[in-house]
């Protein structure tokens, strides 16, 4: 019994250390979606500027992913499901410390 307990203490600790954690919201490129659409949804769902999103874009399309956001998991990951909603990939990453 003392080791069911012990490994959902850890379960516990492993989601606290996650969700505390500060991270990144990471937008992919891919070949299906079209700059207007990342940059409509950047601006719509992140709150970036035009020049903000246009940046994030190209950035985007040169290096293959790029951090358009951070902040804590719990902002981010609604944030991160709303793109990938659109067809957008995206991921929430943790930031090493």
């Amino acid at each position: 019994m003392s080791t069911y307990s012990n490994t959902k203490l850890q379960e516990d600790l492993d989601t606290l250390t996650v969700t505390d954690s500060y991270c990144s919201l990471i937008v992919w490129n891919d070949d299906v979606n079209t700059f207007d659409c990342v940059i409509e949804a950047l601006m719509e769902i992140c709150g970036h500027s035009q020049q903000q999103a246009e940046q994030c874009a190209i950035i985007i399309d040169a290096k293959g992913k790029y951090a358009v956001k951070e902040g804590s998991y719990e902002i981010l990951k609604p944030q991160c499901d709303a793109i990938t909603d659109r067809g957008i990939n995206a991921t929430v990453e943790v930031i090493a410390n």
